[in-house]
């Protein structure tokens, strides 16, 4: 079979740009550790409210202006309800979920995590302005799922 140089030419550059980008790719993974997280904090959904982490679901204050809360989205809330801390107060969030996948979206921050059953969530975020943010259940998770929301108060 005879190919045309000009489809040979496309081939080689064409594989020439893949290798770039797989080994791209690959230079990040290994060596940056910029790899997709991993399966380390993995929870059973059906144990999520008998679990430590998740037995207290109260606003803690870990430092000097800094606070941790595990929260549960569940069909149709979040527990707990509603927040409020301190302008300038650093939340660190860890979120599970022993239903459906859930979202959950801090409005005006770039706070947006998927909460999957089975996986613990972990993010944080410091609220320097006052005023009050929503958080939003973002992904389609039934019926129900609109009037998922709680406020977080900061003052």
């Amino acid at each position: 079979m005879h190919i045309h140089r000009y489809e040979k030419l496309w081939l080689i550059i064409g594989s020439l740009i893949l290798a770039v980008f797989l080994g791209i790719l690959a230079f990040q993974t290994f060596f940056l550790e910029m790899g997709p997280p991993s399966h380390a904090e993995m929870i059973d959904p059906q144990t999520v409210r008998e679990s430590e982490i998740f037995a207290d679901t109260e606003l803690k204050e870990i430092g000097d202006n800094e606070y941790e809360i595990a929260i549960i989205a569940e069909m149709f809330a979040f527990q707990p309800g509603d927040l409020e801390i301190p302008a300038g107060a650093t939340v660190h969030f860890t979120l599970a979920s022993p239903d459906v996948t859930h979202g959950f979206k801090i409005t005006d921050t770039n706070v947006n995590v998927m909460v999957v059953p089975g996986h613990i969530s972990k993010v944080s975020h410091t609220f320097d302005e006052p005023g009050e943010y929503l958080i939003l259940c973002n992904e389609y998770c039934g019926l129900g799922h609109e009037f998922m929301a709680n406020t977080i108060t900061v003052k």
